[in-house]
């Protein structure tokens, strides 16, 4: 992204082999005032690049990156994949016109997203980041407590624009952009709903974070599921920001999402000795509370799997991983379903306790009823995920927000009939 207003790219040299090449990036959209007063550029760097550099130039680009303008790449092969991939989720700072309030200023306790991000590019030091939704926060810029630091982003009016967009993600995240890809997946909070829906949340999301970013400030409810492959490792993108809004158990869209879903099983289909997971904001079966009655998230997502024509996920679709609900949990069943990780606690406010897991283990939960074989919830804290390769599979983390392990290390089966998590 660039404040410069003359439509004018810079370039980026990176080396495939031993040739380095400066390539100049291509123009995607220009301002749009007020909201969006950038040029937005974007280049596609093949497999295999590495020491890719933002050149030096007079074009005004916006400072995101640090390391001396370095842009991280991946360092995986068609045949390997990520070693180690950090997860966060809902992580804006919430402010509103009626309160609470969350203290944006304090980075330690009140907002701690800065630190998180810091922490999971210092201590696990990932090859990969899955942010799984939720970025705008600031329903109201003028009641939060760091104003003086976020011109542009002060008034009712900008909460939707690119100053708010940097004040909520791109400023407190800087120091983990600046180590690893970023796979980005859209919450809730980047909807279609909120007036204006030209220049609102979610047109703000196309325009700077959506897999394919769009220039004309429009949005869209149900956009098309995104393959992005990180070597043998695929990623489905699933666009849950508008399933049932209302978060009453509505079914209405049940038959949107099932063909959302068998997209699903068909891309997985065309590798199907390797690994897949659903990125989708929106748990599929997270239990939020074991009640009676048994709360969980989300039915109609539920109701759309079991519609499909394998009634199920396809075998190769490891894990869920998801956000939306305010903590973390991992929930299993010990069949071809797959596990439920949600990773909802990286800084948005107010916090969720979660259930006793003694009282979700067993619980039959989504369609068909399944019991959960193991569950592992931690409620009330900051934090972020971490998945890492351990051997043919992958360990998953919890942790705090100076990147200490909470809990215990769950190591995922190798088996598709039988989907669980050994915890120890």
């Amino acid at each position: 992204m660039s404040t410069d207003t003359s439509g004018t790219c810079p370039s980026v040299r990176y080396s495939v082999g031993v040739v380095r090449t400066a390539y100049r990036m291509r123009l995607l959209s220009r301002p749009m005032l007020p909201q969006f007063p950038t040029t937005v550029c974007e280049l596609v760097v093949p497999l295999g690049a590495r020491n890719a550099v933002l050149a030096q130039s007079t074009v005004a680009a916006a400072v995101l990156h640090p390391a001396n303008r370095e842009l991280p790449l991946p360092n995986w092969t068609p045949s390997t994949r990520p070693g180690t991939i950090a997860v966060i989720g809902d992580t804006g700072c919430r402010v509103t016109t009626a309160g609470p309030n969350q203290n944006c200023a304090n980075t330690q306790t009140g907002w701690p997203f800065a630190r998180i991000a810091n922490s999971a590019a210092t201590v696990t030091r990932p090859d990969l980041v899955i942010h799984v939704g939720d970025y705008l926060y600031r329903d109201d810029p003028a009641q939060a407590s760091d104003t003086a630091t976020n011109p542009g982003c002060t008034l009712s009016a900008e909460r939707f624009s690119w100053a708010c967009v940097v004040a909520d993600f791109f400023r407190p995240a800087e120091s983990l952009l600046a180590v690893a890809p970023v796979v980005l997946t859209r919450g809730n909070h980047e909807d279609c709903r909120t007036p204006p829906a030209t220049g609102g949340a979610g047109a703000a999301w196309f325009r700077y974070l959506a897999d394919e970013l769009r220039s004309n400030g429009t949005c869209s409810l149900y956009p098309d599921p995104v393959e992005i492959s990180a070597g043998v490792l695929h990623l489905l993108n699933v666009d849950s920001s508008f399933a049932d809004p209302a978060d009453s158990g509505s079914l209405t869209q049940q038959a949107t999402y099932t063909r959302q879903f068998e997209a699903v099983n068909r891309a997985a289909a065309q590798q199907p000795g390797q690994d897949y997971f659903v990125v989708t904001h929106k748990p599929v079966w997270m239990v939020r509370s074991v009640g009676p009655p048994v709360e969980t998230f989300t039915p109609v997502l539920d109701r759309a799997v079991a519609g499909t024509t394998l009634k199920r996920l396809a075998d190769n679709v490891r894990m869920v991983l998801s956000g939306h609900a305010h903590l973390y949990q991992m929930i299993d069943f010990d069949t071809p379903r797959p596990p439920q990780v949600t990773v909802g606690f990286s800084g948005g406010d107010p916090l969720e306790q979660g259930p006793n897991d003694a009282g979700v283990i067993g619980t039959p939960v989504g369609t068909p009823p399944q019991p959960v074989r193991h569950s592992v919830t931690q409620g009330g804290v900051f934090g972020y995920a971490t998945l890492s390769r351990n051997a043919g599979t992958w360990d998953l983390t919890a942790h705090d927000p100076a990147g200490a392990v909470r809990g215990q290390v769950c190591t995922l089966s190798g088996s598709t009939a039988n989907k669980e998590f050994a915890c120890h």
